[in-house]
C-alpha cells in the first residue's frame, strides 16, 4: 500500500468514525434531556396517557403516537404502490428516451422544500377534502396524501435501481420459455429485486415518520386519537416543533422525552424491517 492509499484510508476512517460519533452524541443528548422526565412522571403514564396539556401537568403522548402511525401508514398505502408502479414502468416498459426524461423529473420532487408541499396541501387538498368529504379538511387523509407524494422520489429512485440491477438474462430466460413481458416482471424481476424494493419502503417510511413542516400545515394538530381519516391529528414531530420554542422546565423535558419515544419507534421499525429484508434475501 503506497502513501496515497494509506492517507485515503486514514481520511475515510476518520470520516466514518466522525459520523458514528455525531450520531452517538445526538443520542446521548436526547436521552440525557429526556431521562429526568421519565424519572419524575413515569414511562407508563407518558406513553399511555391520552391528555396533552402541559399547563395542567398532563403529558400523554398516546394521541401523537397514534397520529404518527396513521399518517405514516396512509402515506405508505398511497406512496408505495404509486412509486413501485412508476419504477416498474420506467425500468421495464417505458422507452429509453421517455425514462431518461421522466426519472430526473420525478427526482426533482426530492429537492422541493417540504413547506411547498405543505402549502399546496393547505390550499388545494384541505379545501377539497372539506368540500367533498366533510369535516375540517385538516386531517389524517390530507397528511397522508401530502406525505404520499413526498415519499415518491425515494420510492421510485431506489426501486428503479433495484429493478435495473436484476440481470437481463433473467428476463430473456422467461421470454424464451413463452412468457410475456408482464409475466417475466411479476414472476422473476420483482422477486429478484424484492430486497431493494423493501429497502425503498423502509427509507420512505423513515421520511414519512420524520416529516414535520408539511404535516403541521395540513394535519390540524389536534391532540386527539383520530377516529377516522377525516379527523385532525398531531404527530410526534409536529408536537416537538410546535411547542419547543416556548417550552421550559418539565414541559421542555417532556418534549425531549417525546424525541426519545420517536427515536425508539424509528429504531424499532428499522430493525424489524431490516430483519425482514435479511430473511427474505436468505
Amino acid at each position: 500500500m503506497n502513501r496515497k492509499e494509506k492517507f485515503a484510508e486514514v481520511v475515510l476512517t476518520v470520516v466514518g468514525l466522525t459520523s458514528v460519533a455525531v450520531l452517538a452524541l445526538i443520542i446521548f443528548f436526547i436521552f440525557r434531556e429526556g431521562a429526568p422526565f421519565f424519572a419524575e412522571v413515569g414511562l407508563g403514564s407518558f406513553i399511555g396517557g391520552t391528555k396533552w396539556s402541559p399547563g395542567k401537568g398532563q403529558f400523554g403522548v398516546l394521541p401523537m403516537i397514534a397520529g404518527s402511525f396513521f399518517v405514516t401508514l396512509g402515506a405508505l398505502v398511497i406512496g408505495v404502490p404509486l412509486g413501485l408502479g412508476c419504477a416498474l414502468y420506467l425500468s421495464e416498459f417505458a422507452p429509453k428516451r421517455t425514462a431518461a426524461i421522466l426519472k430526473p423529473l420525478i427526482e426533482i420532487l426530492a429537492g422541493i422544500p417540504s413547506v411547498v408541499f405543505g402549502f399546496i396541501g393547505l390550499t388545494v387538498i384541505v379545501p377539497l377534502i372539506r368540500d367533498r368529504l366533510g369535516g375540517p379538511g385538516f386531517s389524517v387523509l390530507a397528511s397522508a396524501l401530502v406525505l404520499g407524494i413526498m415519499i415518491l422520489p425515494t420510492m421510485v429512485s431506489i426501486s428503479y435501481d433495484a429493478l435495473r440491477a436484476v440481470p437481463q438474462v433473467y428476463r430473456e430466460g422467461m421470454l424464451a420459455v413463452g412468457a410475456n413481458r408482464w409475466q417475466a416482471v411479476t414472476s422473476v424481476v420483482l422477486p429478484a429485486a424484492r430486497s431493494g424494493i423493501l429497502a425503498a419502503g423502509i427509507l420512505s417510511m423513515g421520511r414519512a415518520v420524520g416529516e414535520t413542516m408539511a404535516v403541521i400545515m395540513v394535519a390540524g394538530n389536534a391532540t386527539i386519537i383520530p377516529g377516522s381519516v377525516l379527523d385532525p391529528v398531531r404527530t410526534l414531530t409536529s408536537n416537538i416543533a410546535l411547542e419547543m420554542g416556548y417550552a421550559a422546565g418539565l414541559h421542555r423535558q417532556a418534549l425531549f422525552a417525546t424525541g426519545v419515544v420517536l427515536f425508539v419507534i424509528i429504531g424499532a421499525l428499522n430493525i424489524v424491517a431490516r430483519s425482514f429484508v435479511r430473511n427474505r434475501v436468505r
